[in-house]
């Protein structure tokens, strides 16, 4: 696969209530980041924890 391509990121809308993203905020400016680079961030270790999880769980 094209390096650049595998690297391109996709631009999705995303509808957080006014809580919720008041609450990412906070801990994105906790983390030094923005907004989208936590949410980015959270996205990705969670999937990297079901792809761990799901490979423990195929080990005999």
């Amino acid at each position: 696969m094209d390096k650049k391509k595998e690297n391109a990121k996709k631009q999705i809308p995303l509808r957080l209530s006014s809580s919720l993203y008041d609450e990412l905020a906070a801990w994105a400016e906790d983390d030094f980041r923005s907004v989208n680079g936590q949410i980015e961030y959270l996205l990705t270790e969670c999937v990297r924890k079901r792809r761990r999880s799901k490979n423990q769980s195929k080990t005999p």
